[in-house]
């Protein structure tokens, strides 16, 4: 496994997104470097550690390593941009929230964004990879604090319980309701559901 420091005291972060698939919410970025003096046990790949205990290892991380940084992207940078390009613009602005500075950057996946130093993408590196693994963690507990949050503003679509995802539930209740503010134009389930409440003269 790559380690976040190196022998030469080279400062290398881990970054990784979470949210592209969902039809509504922003894209959200973390980036870490962690502290190899304080390593933390558990780590991996976000999605196949329960809630609570991602809960438990956002804080640990947060607290153990030695920069944690979120960046995100709006959903109209999303319609802006597509979410490609908005899940680097979340990857740029985590990676610049960093103190210290790091002097290398491992991403997750096969695509790097520019940061203004030297990167690597790792194909399932939030498996691999801690410093990755960490990242992941941190932007999935974050996102899904936001999504909770945004459920208490639109309480009709559920968005508590599928932080977005386009499941049954969710694509029920868009073409019930049509899309609040916070889904996603550019995607087409949305797109449809926009053009069915407008033919109704509902938008």
């Amino acid at each position: 496994m790559q380690t976040p420091l190196s022998k030469t005291n080279t400062y290398v972060a881990g970054v990784d997104e979470v949210g592209i698939g969902p039809l509504a919410g922003p894209v959200l970025a973390c980036a870490v470097i962690l502290d190899p003096s304080q390593p933390i046990q558990g780590l991996g790949d976000s999605k196949g550690i329960s809630e609570k205990r991602r809960q438990t290892l956002s804080d640990e991380i947060k607290a153990r390593a030695l920069s944690v940084s979120i960046g995100r992207a709006s959903v109209e940078e999303i319609d802006r941009f597509n979410v490609l390009q908005a899940s680097h613009l979340a990857m740029r602005r985590a990676v610049e929230g960093l103190k210290p500075r790091p002097h290398h950057v491992l991403v997750d996946g096969n695509k790097v964004p520019e940061f203004g130093v030297p990167a690597e993408a790792i194909v399932q590196g939030d498996k691999t990879v801690p410093a990755i693994s960490a990242a992941s963690i941190v932007a999935k507990v974050a996102r899904d604090a936001e999504l909770v949050a945004m459920a208490e503003r639109y309480p009709e679509y559920g968005f508590e319980s599928h932080k977005g995802y386009p499941t049954a539930k969710h694509r029920r209740a868009l073409k019930r309701l049509g899309p609040c503010p916070e889904h996603r134009r550019s995607y087409a389930p949305v797109q449809a559901a926009l053009a069915q409440h407008s033919e109704r003269g509902v938008e």
